[in-house]
């Protein structure tokens, strides 16, 4: 139920995008409700293909996320079922429709294609519904240009009528003008009855041009008058075998046939216009009589001076040397551009032919790729309804939409190769899913906001604050009579660490990524350190717990090499933009560790005087 509710709505949107685009074709028509009916029959049947694909996705996420949100998803695999065997019985279902999707594509949408397409070109040739506005110039009819000043609604009676008959063109226009009028349509809705009543009417009775000075006209004044004008407004159904050529009308095997025989067509004009560019206006005899194609196969060219040839020859001839030659070089470049036009055509609709034999394939294969995007994807998030599911899969299929789109204009345009084109985003989105399925399978937090923090965080260098808080049970009471002689090693190993490493001077670039071991020493330090907070946290005194929080946080790791591999440390050393980045971060990493050691010091020594109080 849930997938048939989102796939009905996903239906209703591109059905409500595709309306917009011939909204223009359907309003101020009079159109009858079949026609209309079948407009959205048939538009809503091509448009089952693209509506699944988003409709899976929207699904799997509202379902797993709702498993996640009540923790059915946790139960499960607390169960010891893996994600894999959860989607099992949803995989087989989406399978089933890929071959819905399939059969649409292949069966009924070339059928629905024909005929949506047949209706839309009916559509666009049916004439308006006649609404003669107000105060502005009507010329959907046909040959006239009418204007009313008023029009009362009930009666259908027109005031202050002014006419334009433009059939024998516009300077030969008849003006009529009448006091008011009244126009119905004829029984069989291919003529319009126009009456008027007490008006003039205006004919010229000869061609008008600019240098006319005087024009005789003649003038007609009447009390009534009824004319018919042409005027059909029925709706005519066109031919359905103006769409059978093209690519959409077609299924796998006649979309394939149909390739098959333009390749051919293509090769044998292909090799046709070889010739003729070979054999005709290219040869260098061309234009030349047979004695003269004699003489000049057996001259050598290299022993004429041509620029000379043409300084001694008259001015006469030399126009006509240049008119020939500028003559030849227009009909070449006429018959070069009508070959071009004629093969580009011919290779486009090729294209558009090979790029939907593709498009059958990969937009059915598009619903089981968003299934392995969506639940995944649900299954991290963990939240179900309309609410992230709609705007993550809005997002997924718009990124979708884009790649294929742009795969699409270009392989029509020749760009790329057709497959290469039409397949790029089921190669985009294939990686995607089986990252997802992975990473849902292990539980991992691929989108936990708080992991990449925490990594931004450590790249960057930013650490967090101690927060020791007084506990309300304390077991065992720290040992103050120990701890003041534990502080002082402490603070001795830190001074001899400062001493020995000196961490405020900058470090070898080239010693510093040959070592490969870890920084044992200040492991250790940081090991008692922790140790002796821990003990010294179980305090009752607000004092020592307060100067508990000055202790920095050390990473131990960051003012050594960026990586515990020892080639790929050599790697980062030799590439030298990416090596002065890592060495720059660890000497200011060494700068805050020396800070750090005198910071931990200089706490040590306030936690030894607290101490003797409390001892007190």
């Amino acid at each position: 139920m849930l997938f048939i509710g989102t796939f009905f709505i996903c239906l209703f949107i591109f059905m409500m995008q595709f309306l917009w685009r011939y909204v223009d074709e359907l309003v101020g028509k009079g159109l009858d409700m079949s026609v209309i009916a079948q407009f959205f029959f048939y538009s809503a049947l091509t448009l089952v293909p693209i509506s699944l694909p988003l409709a899976i996705l929207l699904a799997s996420l509202i379902t797993f996320g709702n498993f996640g949100e009540r923790y059915e998803l946790l139960a499960m695999k607390a169960a010891g079922i893996s994600l894999l065997k959860i989607m099992r019985p949803l995989a087989f279902f989406v399978c089933g429709l890929v071959a819905v999707s399939f059969y649409f594509q292949n069966v009924v949408g070339p059928i629905a294609q024909t005929k949506l397409y047949t209706l839309i070109i009916s559509m666009k040739q049916k004439s308006p519904e006649l609404d003669i506005p107000e105060g502005v110039f009507y010329s959907e009819i046909p040959d006239y240009n009418l204007k009313i000043a008023k029009k009362n609604r009930k009666t259908g009676m027109m005031y202050d009528v002014l006419i334009y008959n433009l059939k024998d063109g516009f300077e030969n226009a008849h003006i009529i003008y009448a006091d008011s009028g009244r126009m119905e349509m004829t029984a069989d809705k291919q003529h319009l009855w126009l009456h008027l009543y007490s008006g003039d009417l205006f004919e010229n009775l000869r061609s008008q041009s600019m240098k006319s000075q005087n024009v005789p006209y003649r003038r007609e004044e009447f009390r009534e008058k009824h004319t018919i004008i042409e005027f059909d407004s029925d709706f005519n159904m066109a031919d359905a075998s103006i769409m059978s050529n093209t690519s959409a009308a077609k299924d796998m095997s006649m979309l394939q046939a149909s390739i098959d025989s333009m390749k051919m067509v293509g090769d044998s004009i292909g090799r046709q216009y070889y010739r003729e560019v070979s054999e005709g206006n290219f040869r260098s005899t061309y234009g030349l009589t047979k004695e003269d194609t004699v003489k000049i196969m057996e001259a050598n060219i290299t022993e004429y001076n041509i620029d000379s040839l043409y300084e001694v020859a008259p001015l006469m001839q030399k126009q006509k040397v240049i008119s020939s030659a500028a003559s030849r070089a227009e009909n070449l470049s006429s018959d070069i551009n009508f070959k071009s036009y004629t093969m580009g055509s011919h290779d486009y609709s090729m294209r558009k032919h090979e790029i939907e034999w593709h498009k059958k394939i990969t937009i059915s294969l598009s619903c089981l790729l968003f299934f392995f995007i969506g639940a995944p994807l649900g299954g991290i998030i963990r939240k179900g309804g309309l609410g992230m599911p709609v705007i993550v899969s809005v997002m997924v299929f718009i990124i979708y939409y884009i790649i294929d789109n742009t795969g699409y204009k270009m392989a029509r345009d020749g760009r790329w190769v057709v497959w290469m084109g039409v397949w790029t985003s089921s190669a985009v989105l294939a990686p995607l899913g089986a990252f997802l399925t992975y990473k849902s399978n292990k539980d991992s937090v691929v989108l936990n906001a708080d992991a990449y923090i925490n990594w931004f965080k450590k790249i960057v260098g930013i650490r967090n604050i101690r927060h020791l808080f007084k506990k309300e049970v304390v077991i065992h009471d720290p040992d103050y009579t120990r701890i003041p002689g534990d502080l002082q090693v402490l603070t001795d190993e830190c001074k001899e660490y400062i001493a020995k490493n000196r961490l405020m001077k900058a470090p070898n670039y080239f010693k510093l990524w040959m070592s490969g071991e870890k920084d044992d020493e200040m492991i250790s330090i940081n090991e008692k350190l922790e140790t002796l907070i821990e003990e010294m946290s179980n305090t009752k005194s607000v004092t020592l717990l307060n100067t508990l929080n000055n202790y920095p946080i050390i990473s131990v790791s960051a003012h050594i090499r960026p990586f515990h591999t020892y080639w790929l440390n050599l790697a980062a050393g030799v590439i030298f933009p990416i090596g002065l980045f890592f060495y720059f971060r660890i000497w200011a990493f060494r700068v805050r560790l020396a800070k750090d050691m005198e910071r931990i010091i200089k706490n040590n020594e306030q936690i030894q005087f607290i101490i003797q109080n409390i001892n007190k």
